[in-house]
């Protein structure tokens, strides 16, 4: 069977890595050939050790376009994946050439400055000529050609490792879109909590000399063994697209309090799984800091059961699917409180994704039909939505 190819340009980790290496894992999971190719080799790379571990192939290539057009032509993937603004336009053009079916995904919710406002246009405007994917509404919306909506995912924790109850976190690059500056500035708002930050980027030194309530820590390989120590994960962006950060952050555990930008608000229902502010005001996010210092927040789904064994019952379900050899979701998180059941099966056509969520003590199934439209089938327990996947043979692509 012809692999599946995700193709990025990258140095470091951020967001978009951490979403290649969860689909490249959850791709694999599923019995499906993948391989992540590195546009050009920069050097060593914590997403290389990921991928090993998940027993994932990759390879780096030269740099440029004929490297690639080459390597497509010789490789005949069934799919090429591709990630970020020069992934999209070099492997969009090089796929046409050689014949390969291409996707993009859209992540950065950000306007660029500068001349890489152009690479975005340019690569907005040409993927007319491939597949489009976006992580968020509204980004999706900023796609003149439209495209379909699958949002970002998370795997499930063996259990929640939430940490201090007045330990407050930041989890981003250092650089002006995602805010770092306005998290050093609620720290100053919020003496009782510390404040720690985890990330690297073009603020971080001026930052770090300025700051002295806050904690700089550096860039994480990956932020499994860091979710303990942050009570509260705060997000201070001035834009967004859907965080894979609030996503990990939520399935480890640990409540958000956010601007309301990008897709945040579709994630968290303020007062019931985090908390939200209108953007940029840092007296209004510092209220939702006491607010959680204060318990003001849901702690069990409705009908008496906790969010893990809700979480417990439903991975049990999806499980049985993917033994069972149904093209069943990969990735699984759930709750009310902490957690979202969500799961991502990235297929080869792109045509359809599901998506369950939990509302007013229900499950909703929504089948969406790719313009943004939606049609819900209440499911009214776990129970229900175990029948629901199995009857139906596996509900696949999307569930958030």
């Amino acid at each position: 069977m012809a692999e599946i190819w995700l193709l990025l340009d990258s140095r470091g980790m951020g967001g978009i890595e951490s979403h290649v290496g969860e689909l490249a894992a959850g791709l694999r999971a599923a019995g499906e050939p993948v391989r992540v190719l590195f546009l050009a080799d920069h050097g060593p790379h914590p997403l290389r050790a990921r991928l090993e571990r998940n027993g994932v192939a990759w390879e780096a290539l030269p740099g440029g376009f004929f490297p690639l057009l080459a390597r497509l032509r010789a490789g005949r993937p069934s799919l090429l994946h591709t990630h970020g603004y020069k992934a999209n336009l070099l492997g969009r053009l090089a796929a046409l050439l050689a014949g390969v079916p291409v996707v993009a995904s859209y992540h950065a919710g950000e306007k660029p400055p500068g001349l890489l406002a152009w690479y975005d246009r340019a690569d907005r405007w040409s993927s007319c000529l491939g597949g489009r994917i976006a992580v968020s509404r509204p980004i999706l919306a900023r796609l003149p050609w439209g495209g379909t909506l699958v949002p970002n995912f998370v795997a499930l924790p063996a259990a929640p490792t939430g940490g201090p109850a007045d330990s407050v976190g930041f989890v981003g690059r250092m650089a002006q879109e995602k805010g770092p500056d306005l998290f050093c500035a609620l720290a100053g708002r919020v003496p009782d909590c510390s404040f720690i930050a985890f990330g690297d980027g073009p603020m971080l030194a001026a930052l770090r000399a300025a700051n002295q309530r806050v904690d700089f820590r550096g860039a994480r390989q990956g932020m499994d063994d860091e979710w303990k120590n942050i009570g509260l994960l705060a997000v201070t962006s001035r834009a967004e697209g859907l965080p894979l950060a609030v996503l990990e952050a939520m399935a480890h555990g640990v409540p958000v309090a956010a601007f309301a930008v990008g897709a945040l608000p579709e994630v968290i229902a303020d007062g019931v799984n985090g908390f939200l502010a209108p953007p940029g005001d840092l007296a209004a996010l510092a209220g939702c800091v006491a607010r959680w210092r204060a318990g003001d927040v849901a702690l069990a789904t409705p009908r008496g059961e906790s969010p893990v064994m809700a979480a417990e019952r439903a991975a049990r379900a999806l499980a049985r699917l993917r033994e069972s050899g149904a093209r069943s979701p990969l990735i699984v998180a759930h709750g009310r409180f902490n957690r979202i059941l969500m799961a991502v099966l990235l297929g080869r056509h792109l045509s359809r994704m599901d998506e369950i969520r939990q509302r007013n003590g229900s499950y909703s199934l929504f089948e969406w039909d790719g313009n943004g439209g939606a049609t819900p089938v209440l499911l009214d327990s776990v129970d229900h939505l175990e029948a629901e996947l199995t009857e139906g043979g596996g509900r696949s692509d999307s569930v958030r």
